[in-house]
């Protein structure tokens, strides 16, 4: 474990956040988890004669979707769990992402800036509404890791058709509110350059393994042709796919 002078957060939980975080990483599937949503042939069909592919490299591309899909939520734990490390901050089970009792402020994070649609943005606005109702003295902030600018501003939003605003209702990129949980203007700068170094020190540490990839052995036990294994996956129990040419 290196010496990370961070600060705000100490050497010793800033590695444990981070190999937490290592550790809930992807390192393998199956077709069950491959198929779990379903897979379309018809349109792994189009990719891959549409992009001049074989059916194989446009699987193994599924395949690494879908994983990567898996890990950019770990990467949301990382961002939402390492304010427990702060002093003064806590990661309730439910209710707002991150809170500060003392300081009453209560943060919904978002990934990025167009993660939610408009309902759900309209139901996240109706929540800190309550809130500061409740407690006229709360400051309720979304933030966003990846936001289209820095800033810190009124979150302005059109609600049942009217462009509503307060001043303790806030739209937040994420530099600014490490600033407001901290006390330290370039506390997410900081913590940027750091991240490579840790990553590095827990791997030192830990053997993660290779990737490990069993989809088309699987589909290889359904028929030993690829693309007529992916039609027989989805289509199996469908009239005539009992006698499936391919």
């Amino acid at each position: 474990m290196g010496n990370y002078k961070l600060g705000f957060i100490s050497d010793e939980n800033i590695y444990e956040h981070v190999k937490n975080t290592v550790e809930k990483y992807r390192h393998s599937i199956n077709l069950t988890q491959f198929n779990k949503n379903l897979i379309d042939p018809i349109k792994l069909t189009f990719d891959f004669k549409t992009y001049g592919k074989s059916i194989a490299e446009i699987v193994e591309a599924e395949c690494i979707r879908q994983i990567d899909k898996s890990n950019t939520n770990h990467i949301g734990y990382f961002h939402q769990n390492i304010f427990k490390y702060f002093e003064g901050w806590e990661v309730p089970d439910n209710g707002f992402d991150a809170i500060n009792e003392e300081k009453k402020i209560y943060a919904e994070i978002k990934n990025k800036h167009n993660t939610m649609n408009s309902a759900s943005s309209q139901k996240t606005y109706v929540k800190m509404q309550n809130k500061i109702l409740r407690d006229d003295k709360a400051t309720c902030y979304l933030v966003e890791i990846i936001a289209k600018k820095s800033g810190d501003n009124p979150w302005l939003i059109s609600l049942d058709g009217e462009q509503m605003s307060n001043k303790n209702i806030r739209r937040i990129s994420i530099d600014h509110f490490y600033k407001v949980a901290t006390g330290d203007e370039y506390a997410f700068k900081k913590l940027c350059l750091a991240i490579p170094s840790v990553i590095d020190d827990v791997l030192v540490s830990k053997d993660m393994g290779e990737m490990k990839n069993t989809v088309f052995e699987e589909l290889s036990q359904i028929s030993p042709e690829l693309l007529k294994s992916i039609f027989l996956l989805a289509f199996s129990s469908y009239q005539g796919f009992d006698e499936f040419p391919m």
